[in-house]
């Protein structure tokens, strides 16, 4: 676990968890809270063995690594999650791991991610420290708001947003949200600063 575990060290910062199904506008809320000045949060930013992109940098989008990197931190008993995709380039391993960039007792964080990923965060650093915000939208307007995003693509691809809609309801079927202990949602159907401004007072009240 993380060296503040083994130092003895209770006083520690919190994370926040963002999750939700495709098309909740979780990534903007994510996005906005960052630079929400009142919260100071800084993001738990994860790890990634692909190369980076001309726009990118490190430390800031991802931090980049290699497989070496990642066996390496590995053998430290340093990674938290761990999720491997096939592309034409080979696999990219994508991961969240104990760094060095965040200091807890003194911070706390922002991240974002799946439901899995959260649980395995939460069991590393601790029910108490890592806090679920979970973002909804109603079915419906979720699917219309996929479906209208995808037609702005150069190549829609409807396919692809079936198969997300069906995964996220695998991935966060009712059951599971339960049993990760998630009892308080957001719900961004209206307006988005509304659901974000409940995001930011929920925070603050735990920070």
């Amino acid at each position: 676990k993380s060296e503040y575990f083994e130092k003895g060290i209770h006083k520690m910062g919190k994370i926040f968890y963002i999750m939700g199904k495709s098309a909740t506008g979780k990534d903007t809320i994510y996005e906005e809270l960052l630079e929400h000045r009142g919260l100071g949060l800084r993001p738990l930013i994860m790890y990634t063995t692909r190369p980076i992109r001309a726009n990118e940098m490190d430390g800031v989008q991802y931090h980049f690594t290699d497989v070496e990197g990642l066996r390496q931190m590995q053998s430290e008993g340093r990674v938290i999650e761990l999720r491997s995709y096939n592309t034409v380039h080979g696999i990219w391993y994508y991961f969240t791991a104990d760094g060095d960039d965040i200091d807890f007792e003194k911070q706390s964080c922002l991240a974002l991610g799946t439901l899995e990923s959260y649980q395995k965060v939460r069991a590393y650093y601790g029910g108490e420290h890592v806090l679920p915000i979970y973002i909804e939208v109603a079915d419906a307007e979720r699917l219309e708001r996929s479906i209208k995003r995808e037609k702005k693509q150069e190549h829609p691809n409807f396919s692809e947003v079936c198969r997300r809609y069906l995964a996220d309801e695998e991935d966060f079927a009712e059951e599971k949200i339960v049993q990760a202990g998630i009892s308080r949602r957001f719900s961004n159907d209206g307006p988005r600063e509304e659901c974000m401004e409940a995001v930011a007072a929920y925070i603050r009240e735990l920070l």
